[in-house]
């Protein structure tokens, strides 16, 4: 990979106006073995339009050693580098600038933070950190080295630090990220709750909800935790409250919902409770409990009349492949049957392509649910996508 001089041209202009500067100002009587600043300028350009970038960076470090004034244009090459994924150039140039005992203390500062997100585009997380955390303390470039160090915590999956971190964050920004600080928690929880430690999870919910009482997050652990303990009226209750936080996740834990009230025998209130939020806000997975539960209850012609009702108010991909299931269930012409497996087969692929997720931010689409998103890098941005039609 090389540079093109259409790129660094602009780049290279303060370089050049200070070269000339430089020569102009130059005592008359300076030896002739100076250094050369506009030879060395235009010799670099000459190697840079050759296609020889590596000489050209050491001809360009060169007049760095001369003359500090180049310093932002350096910070600026090193950054251009960084961005087209030659961190090692990057790294070099910055490393050169810190060891120079004429940079002042902004200008020191500025050359580790970039130096810094060198280390962090190259996977170096422990120097990036050390880096990150010096600025941190001598309260330079304070905020950015802070979100850099979350940043870090957060790939290297350091909860703790990261929660500690975005305290300090929100000190330094004015900013609350008590919605962040809650998802940190979540791992935590989801960590210990993989392990079986069901108590030590529900410590880390209730910091979850201390942090964001709205944290939907955290109510389907608390809800995973009390079913696995067998305490399913807690269960429902802890799903329950998802409505009131975002009901846009009531299809997550639907199923779990139905199962849990099914455990404790209570037909009637999981009736109650599916009746009355498919009328609330139409989720197409409590519609397809609703039914399921009507066709236990009341028979399949009272469940296909209700699934119609629903096809005709707000149709869905979901609610006509469960309407196809039951007529497929109760069909008994032959013909019928065969008819209807090849429309359930069709409708299943199309039902599949309908099922998923996406970022209200940044529209990344994906077909299970992320809670930190992959494109955008934001939190609890996923949303599930309704499958609705209209």
């Amino acid at each position: 990979m090389f540079f093109e001089a259409y790129d660094l041209v602009w780049l290279l202009l303060p370089l050049a106006a200070a070269s000339g500067w430089y020569a102009a100002k130059r005592d008359a009587r300076a030896s002739e073995a100076d250094f050369d600043l506009p030879s060395a300028y235009f010799k670099g350009l000459n190697f840079l339009l050759n296609e020889q970038p590596d000489k050209a960076i050491e001809v360009f470090i060169q007049v760095l050693e001369v003359n500090s004034e180049t310093v932002e244009t350096h910070l600026a090459l090193g950054n251009l580098f960084r961005r087209r994924g030659e961190v090692e150039r990057a790294i070099r140039i910055h490393q050169n600038l810190i060891a120079r005992p004429s940079l002042d203390k902004q200008q020191r500062c500025h050359a580790l933070l970039e130096l810094g997100q060198d280390y962090m585009k190259a996977g170096l997380f422990d120097r990036a950190e050390n880096l990150f955390l010096e600025l941190a303390e001598v309260r330079v470039h304070n905020e950015q080295a802070l979100r850099f160090l979350a940043n870090i915590y957060q790939q290297e999956r350091e909860w703790e630090n990261a929660i500690v971190t975005s305290r300090k964050l929100e000190r330094a920004s004015s900013k609350s990220y008590d919605d962040v600080i809650a998802q940190y928690y979540c791992e935590l929880a989801e960590d210990l709750f993989r392990a079986k430690n069901f108590s030590g999870a529900r410590d880390f919910v209730k910091k979850a909800f201390a942090a964001d009482r709205k944290c939907v997050r955290a109510s389907i652990l608390l809800g995973n935790i009390e079913a696995a303990e067998g305490r399913h009226r807690e269960a429902t209750r802890a799903w329950r409250r998802i409505e009131e936080q975002d009901p846009h996740y009531l299809g997550e834990v639907a199923a779990c919902t139905a199962e849990s009230y099914r455990v404790l025998g209570d037909e009637e209130g999981m009736y109650a409770y599916f009746e009355g939020v498919v009328q609330r806000h139409g989720d197409p997975a409590s519609m397809m409990e609703l039914a399921g539960i009507m066709e236990r209850r009341d028979g399949p012609k009272v469940a296909e009349e209700f699934l119609l009702s629903w096809q005709h108010r707000r149709p869905s991909v979901a609610g006509l492949l469960r309407l196809i299931q039951l007529n497929l269930t109760h069909a008994e012409d032959d013909m019928r049957k065969q008819d209807l497996k090849i429309l359930h087969s069709l409708v299943a692929r199309l039902a599949e392509r309908h099922k998923g997720y996406t970022c209200c931010e940044c529209g990344f689409t994906a077909k299970s649910l992320y809670w930190h998103c992959p494109g955008c890098q934001r939190w609890n941005t996923v949303k599930p996508t309704s499958g609705n039609l209209d």
